[in-house]
């Protein structure tokens, strides 16, 4: 173009060195932008991807620096990993450690429905979990209520029987008594103390005449040793060692009848008596109570009659009225069974009464054969020496 084609007034120049250097500022410029994509990708950041579009989608377009994001496959590093790559960050130099991510509408939706299944209509526990604490809880506490009310009554119960058995020994309090029931039960305890020294005291010559018995048949033995080792007195000794070995065999017997008297007495003594002497225990217990209650009433009654009096003379009442049917049905019932006691022990003592005599009298009588029939009459059977017990063998 010509000098005159110009605007008038301005004259255009063209210099070698103007041309060079607008030939580099044309290359720099075609250079920023590769170099600001590196840039780009050297810094970007690594964000896993999730299976929720919508989360990412949130990520990416919720936060207010992020000016455009789009995520690439890079041939950086695996080339099947997903890589997100961003503009240049233009905001503030401060990064934070680690993204803030926020929740998508379908995990709110999933979290609400949780927590409708765990928490009921009214915004409690369901059945399943807070029934069996209630009900656990409501046990506990009737189990410990019964405890306390069991415990007070026995305290109550315990110092009115005090409060009377005290009162009884110092002579101030009255004592319901039934005199032929009384006279029975002292029998039955003189009888039972008597029974006792008859009991030890067969039992020592039981033990004694086992002593007798074993000195026998060593000494039936020493006689029949020496029949053979001495020809000039064989007849002497032999007939004192068949002696001594008869002795044994009913010395024997006699323990057998022995032993059965004794072990008749004892069940007699130890089961049949003491069984009702228990009943008897009973029965003083309940006279004591009912005693207790029928004092505390009586006491009430010659009190004023009031609002609060009244109430506890209805409760007393009905408390001795109680005891009063306990007592009444356990003093006829101890009265039966001292009656069937006082017939069994007749007919128990009158066969063991029998039995020791007629052993005792045919053992030093000598006569083998009725120390046998008696045996044979009460059925008494004898044990085979080292019968006691039963070998290893056989416990095995």
């Amino acid at each position: 173009m010509s000098a005159a084609g110009e605007a008038p007034g301005l004259t255009v120049h063209s210099h070698p060195a103007t041309a060079e250097m607008h030939a580099r500022d044309s290359e720099s410029d075609s250079e920023e932008p590769g170099m600001a994509e590196a840039q780009a990708r050297d810094s970007a950041a690594e964000i896993p991807v999730t299976s929720n579009g919508e989360d990412m989608k949130h990520m990416m377009s919720g936060g207010p620096t992020l000016k455009e994001t789009r995520i690439v496959s890079s041939s950086y590093g695996n080339p099947s990993e997903g890589i997100i790559e961003a503009e240049t960050y233009r905001g503030s130099s401060f990064f934070p450690k680690s993204p803030v991510l926020f929740p998508s509408n379908a995990a709110a939706s999933r979290l609400a429905e949780h927590a409708q299944d765990v928490s009921g209509p009214a915004g409690g526990l369901k059945n399943a979990q807070s029934g069996p604490v209630v009900i656990t809880d409501e046990i506990s506490k009737n189990i410990a209520l019964e405890k306390l009310e069991q415990m007070k009554k026995w305290s109550i119960s315990t110092y009115k029987c005090t409060r009377q058995v005290l009162s009884e020994k110092l002579g101030r309090g009255s004592k319901t008594v039934d005199l032929e029931l009384e006279s029975q039960i002292e029998i039955l305890r003189e009888t039972k103390r008597k029974y006792e020294n008859l009991l030890r005291l067969a039992r020592q010559m039981a033990s004694q005449f086992y002593q007798v018995v074993q000195t026998q048949r060593q000494l039936g033995d020493v006689f029949g040793e020496l029949s053979v080792k001495s020809p000039e007195l064989h007849e002497e000794f032999g007939y004192n060692a068949e002696t001594q070995k008869l002795l044994c065999k009913n010395g024997e017997t006699l323990l057998g009848a022995i032993n059965f008297f004794i072990a008749s007495v004892n069940t007699l003594v130890n089961k049949t008596i003491e069984d009702t002497l228990i009943a008897v225990k009973q029965y003083e217990n309940a006279r004591i109570e009912y005693d207790a209650y029928r004092t505390d009433l009586e006491e009430l009654n010659l009190g004023p009659r009031d609002a609060v009096t009244i109430p506890k003379i209805e409760q007393s009442q009905q408390q001795f009225q109680i005891h009063k049917e306990r007592f009444d049905k356990l003093r006829t019932s101890v009265s039966i069974k001292l009656k069937f006691l006082d017939e069994n022990k007749i007919k128990v003592m009158h066969n063991q009464l029998l039995l020791f005599h007629n052993a005792v009298s045919a053992y030093f009588a000598g006569n083998q054969h009725q120390l046998e029939q008696v045996l044979k009459q009460f059925h008494i059977k004898l044990k085979a020496p080292g019968s006691d017990g039963p070998s290893w063998l056989e416990e095995q």
